[in-house]
């Protein structure tokens, strides 16, 4: 059965996994969960992120850090509702250890990336 939304899908077995006090998540690969997870891992939030098995079965496996508390995933822009920002609209009290994930014309980058490069575009989720 195809999924509608697969980033909600793949958000919400990460937090399943980690409530559930698994280490690790197993989700059906795609590019988009590939470059999320690969920007998860870039800024810290992420021990490792690989991919597994061959073209129709490719599956993301997702590996928690385990020196830091659950991550709080959160689902901003969905297929229902599109939330779009323009550069000077990215809210600056995303900070600290909060993390918006923005689409935007030059791939998926993270919103103080969006702010530098000064782009605007879709917000996904926010991770903390």
């Amino acid at each position: 059965m195809p999924l509608t939304d697969p980033i909600g899908d793949f958000l919400t077995r990460m937090r399943n996994a980690q409530h559930g006090g698994r280490t690790d998540c197993r989700a059906q690969w795609s590019k988009i969960l590939q470059a999320m997870c690969d920007l998860m891992k870039k800024q810290g939030y992420l021990e490792s992120v690989s991919a597994e098995g061959d073209d129709a079965h490719k599956e993301i496996v997702v590996v928690f850090k385990t020196d830091r508390p659950a991550l709080l995933l959160k689902r901003i822009s969905s297929p229902g509702g599109r939330k779009y920002v323009g550069a000077g609209e990215i809210r600056s009290h995303l900070h600290g250890s909060t993390m918006a994930i923005l689409s935007t014309s030059s791939g998926l980058i993270t919103h103080k990336e969006a702010r530098s490069k000064n782009i605007g575009g879709e917000i996904l989720c926010t991770v903390s």
